[in-house]
């Protein structure tokens, strides 16, 4: 959670660098998390977006219009919280500039970690800036929107891509300019005798379900799950056979599966931010265990560091690895 860059946003509308908006106007606040806090005065009516569904969920749950893309047009303020893809931030920025009215502000902030000073020099020779101001570890910036000029070069400079041959990514997406190492790793160490329904959890943009597709010639039902809106929808696009799949918008660690699979291939995120995180890897498990049927098979990659085994132990009947190289480990579990 982006606490401190939270503070950052909104410091220049409490130190009155900036008005408060009017009570009636309308702003636009992309990448929006949970847990941030209003000015005292702050009125006006925010419209959220948010892809990522554990924040998704938050943030509706507290109360918030809340979208995983941008809808409306004509917004008077657009607000930006950066994060650490650099072309992510940049295609929020054209998107801001592309929503707001005319003359509409567009502020921006983000930690100094993550690369927000160089960000602000790259807007600031596209579109002056009116104002910025460092504060919480972070720095704020701000400027109005003067023409489509900055929002076309961002947009330029930042294009969908393919990678794999053929797979449609885009900036932000986990591994989104090359194949995953450990997801080759995984595709390759997979039986080709998979068959009935099967399951890729935390699916991404779907390499590996278009793997399982290619390999099994035995599948009934292939179910993508994945919490990064925007990559399932690149998933759609990705994954597609005789064999239609069905693609789920989940928090795995919080809503229920309702499926039951035969088996389920994943590559889970062990990341929170900059902080390693292994307990989500250990929840997606227990997830998995959960949805597969008795004798169901669980296959997945991790770091080699990483102590799944005893989860494994606690959630499956019995488990082993089945390869690994200098950084993966790949582990097949039964239920």
């Amino acid at each position: 959670m982006a606490a401190e860059p939270l503070k950052t946003l909104f410091y220049p509308f409490e130190a009155e660098a900036l008005p408060l908006p009017r009570k009636d106007a309308r702003l636009l606040f992309l990448g929006a998390e949970p847990g941030f806090r209003l000015p005292v005065g702050f009125d006006a009516a925010l419209h959220l977006v948010q892809g990522f569904r554990p924040h998704f969920r938050a943030l509706q749950a507290s109360g918030y219009t809340v979208t995983p893309r941008v809808e409306g047009q004509g917004y008077d303020m657009a607000l930006v919280l950066a994060g650490r893809h650099r072309g992510q931030n940049e295609v929020r920025i054209a998107e801001a500039l592309e929503r707001v009215a005319p003359g509409g502000l567009i502020a921006v902030a983000g930690g100094k970690d993550d690369g927000t000073d160089s960000l602000r020099k790259r807007i600031n020779a596209l579109a002056p800036l009116e104002g910025h101001l460092p504060k919480h570890h972070g720095v704020a910036f701000w400027f109005r929107r003067a023409g489509t000029e900055a929002a076309e070069t961002l947009r330029a400079g930042n294009p969908d891509l393919v990678v794999g041959g053929g797979f449609k990514t885009a900036p932000g997406m986990f591994s989104f300019d090359r194949i995953d190492a450990g997801s080759k790793l995984l595709a390759a160490s997979l039986p080709d005798n998979l068959k009935g329904n099967i399951a890729d959890f935390c699916a991404g943009w779907g390499y590996l379900a278009a793997e399982v597709l290619q390999r099994s010639q035995s599948l009934t039902a292939l179910d993508l799950y994945e919490a990064d809106f925007e990559a399932l929808e690149a998933a759609r696009l990705n994954v597609h056979d005789a064999i239609e799949p069905r693609f789920f918008w989940i928090d795995l660690l919080t809503e229920a599966v309702e499926r039951r699979y035969d088996a389920i291939v994943m590559n889970p995120p062990f990341h929170s931010g900059r902080a390693a995180e292994p307990g989500i890897g250990a929840g997606m498990i227990r997830a998995a265990s959960k949805a597969l049927k008795p004798g169901g098979r669980l296959f997945m990659v991790a770091n080699r560091q990483l102590p799944y085994e005893q989860v494994l132990s606690e959630a499956f009947a019995n488990h082993t690895e089945i390869a690994r190289d200098g950084m993966f480990k790949v582990l097949s579990a039964r239920r």
